[in-house]
């Protein structure tokens, strides 16, 4: 980057549990090409209040908030966009003068997705996952009209909790199901984890699957959509998801929404293409 931080310059940061890369990149890399005195820098914490305190002491401007931090920042914060409130879920701080909003970007970046890619409502689908992305893809798809859901989730708690919000099913476990659309939103297939190679969903569902969406991102060909392609389904990937919610969050810091143009490259560059 080009643009040299001064003291007048607006700080964003992101709080993950295992920083990455994609948003430093992205962020930074529009800041330069807008002219804008922004600079964006990814973080970790153990220790979320003091970090979401220091936001609002600081005048840090914006927050990215990813796993596992979702759901604990809604008690951090002064009030809750209806995107983050329904599905209690942040993924998104702004910062006013010392007055902290929280949104879910993934849950507007998902909706504008299953509109982009004509996904009909009738269609059923198996969602694995119950975290805080997995609220917001769910919640997302229940307001876009799906009404045949289920739930894979290892954990029981969790799992039914979010199918009974949303009139879901829940099963530990798709087992000898096969659903028109497979939804992964849990890590398995992410660069660097434990299950970076391993499918999300049996070689079986994924056979007879009529779409498949995988929120991970890095790499943006996961196992699951590698598999998916090979046998010529329609696909949406975490790249997708990461790079709309990424620019809803840089409006939402900057007020600045960039041209179609300059946010392909943006990506491109993000992903160190």
């Amino acid at each position: 980057m080009s643009h040299i931080p001064s003291r007048n310059t607006q700080l964003c940061i992101s709080l993950a549990g295992r920083p990455g890369t994609f948003g430093v990149r992205f962020h930074n890399h529009l800041y330069d090409q807008l002219g804008l005195d922004y600079y964006y820098k990814a973080m970790t914490t153990d220790d979320l209040p003091a970090a979401v305190a220091g936001i609002r002491a600081l005048g840090i401007r914006g927050c990215g908030v990813s796993m596992p931090f979702k759901e604990a920042c809604l008690a951090l914060v002064d009030e809750v966009d209806a995107s983050a409130a329904a599905i209690e879920s942040v993924n998104t701080l702004v910062n006013s003068d010392g007055y902290l909003k929280a949104y879910n970007t993934d849950y507007l970046a998902v909706q504008q997705l299953l509109a982009k890619h004509e996904v009909d409502p009738s269609t059923a689908f198996a969602l694995r996952g119950s975290g805080g992305m997995a609220k917001a893809v769910a919640c997302a798809l229940s307001d876009a009209g799906f009404r045949e859901g289920l739930i894979v989730a290892r954990n029981e708690q969790a799992g039914r909790q979010l199918a009974d919000m949303l009139g879901y099913r829940w099963q530990a476990e798709l087992g000898d199901l096969a659903p028109p659309m497979l939804i992964n939103v849990t890590p398995i297939g992410m660069a660097g984890g434990p299950e970076a190679e391993q499918l999300a969903f049996p070689e079986t569902a994924i056979a007879v699957a009529e779409r498949v969406f995988d929120v991970v991102a890095m790499p943006a060909r996961t196992p699951l959509i590698c598999r998916a392609e090979a046998l010529g389904k329609p696909v949406i990937t975490g790249l997708e998801v990461i790079a709309l919610q990424a620019l809803e969050q840089f409006v939402l810091y900057t007020g600045v929404r960039p041209t179609a143009a300059q946010i392909d490259a943006a990506v491109a560059y993000a992903r160190g293409a």
